[in-house]
């Protein structure tokens, strides 16, 4: 079964300060990619939100990074502070930023301080999404004939998720939902176990979610239509640097530039990396890329060269 590992986020007042100290040793010595010596051997630091794919791709970069050489430092944050570190500079890396609605607020205050590094995956979608069990609800106004059997609740993840705001803002007022429905939030893994607790008794539910996701792998599921469009297109997920990263970090940002991945590939390692290797999600990324050569050749290309997982 697949579960999320929601960490304590960091506040955001406190995360510049304590990603700083874990950046910064040897006696002060700057280690957030400033260094003079060689590229291999620095220190890279990562933020990471504990969403599905986020902890699937950081894992898989943290274990190819570590084999290039670098010292790696993965800092579990919240989505504001994930930001902040970015483009305070107090982190290096953030490889789950969707663009261009759902992180929008964060883009227009911070993008102008950091660097966007590409898109690594281009179907990335919102949704609200139903149990296929429910025969009867096949569209988000649908909804509205059922809202005593759901008791009048959408259950949702993070109050500060991109996801939660386009839920919030756009689709519940929109469709007429917000007079009748209250959207539940909480964390995305409260989320996934009332959903699996629904449907292990075949219980009516409507969850917020998003492509993609191992949710779809593990249950028979139903996005539910959107005529207005509400939930946003397809979306692109990005990953980000901070300012002067490119410059002092060429190779890596060259390898993330040149990242991509499919439906396939995605899905086969968040479930090495969220399933089958829950507890040592970096194990399941290393048996993830020592199954898929090719991916490695078409990332790093010639620097792929020697690599063993």
């Amino acid at each position: 079964m697949y579960s999320r590992k929601r960490m304590t986020g960091l506040a955001a007042a406190g995360m510049s300060g304590v990603l700083l100290l874990s950046a910064c040793g040897n006696g002060g010595e700057d280690l957030t990619g400033g260094s003079d010596s060689e590229e291999g051997g620095q220190d890279i630091s990562i933020a990471l939100i504990a969403w599905e794919e986020a902890i699937a791709t950081t894992a898989m970069w943290e274990v190819i990074l570590q084999e290039k050489g670098y010292n790696v430092d993965v800092t579990d944050v919240d989505v504001a502070p994930a930001f902040q570190g970015v483009a305070n500079g107090d982190v290096d890396l953030y490889l789950d930023t969707w663009l261009p609605a759902t992180h929008e607020q964060y883009w227009n205050d911070y993008g102008d301080q950091i660097e966007d590094l590409g898109s690594w995956y281009d179907n990335a979608i919102l949704t609200l999404t139903v149990p296929t069990y429910m025969e009867d609800v096949n569209s988000i106004p649908d909804l509205l004939d059922h809202v005593d059997e759901l008791d009048g609740r959408i259950v949702g993840i993070d109050p500060g998720a991109g996801l939660t705001e386009t839920t919030q803002n756009s689709a519940m007022p929109g469709y007429g939902l917000d007079d009748e429905f209250e959207l539940v939030t909480s964390s995305g893994a409260a989320m996934l176990a009332e959903l699996d607790s629904a449907i292990a008794d075949e219980d009516p539910i409507v969850v917020t979610l998003w492509r993609p996701h191992p949710a779809y792998a593990e249950h028979d599921l139903k996005d539910l239509e959107d005529p207005e469009g509400l939930m946003g297109e397809a979306e692109s997920i990005h990953s980000i640097g901070r300012e002067g990263f490119k410059d002092e970090f060429p190779d890596v940002a060259g390898w993330i530039e040149g990242w991509s991945m499919d439906d396939d590939e995605l899905s086969t390692l968040e479930v090495l990396t969220l399933d089958e290797y829950e507890d040592d999600p970096q194990e399941g990324a290393r048996v993830w890329l020592s199954e898929n050569p090719e991916f490695l050749e078409r990332t790093l290309g010639d620097d792929a060269e020697g690599l063993e997982f």
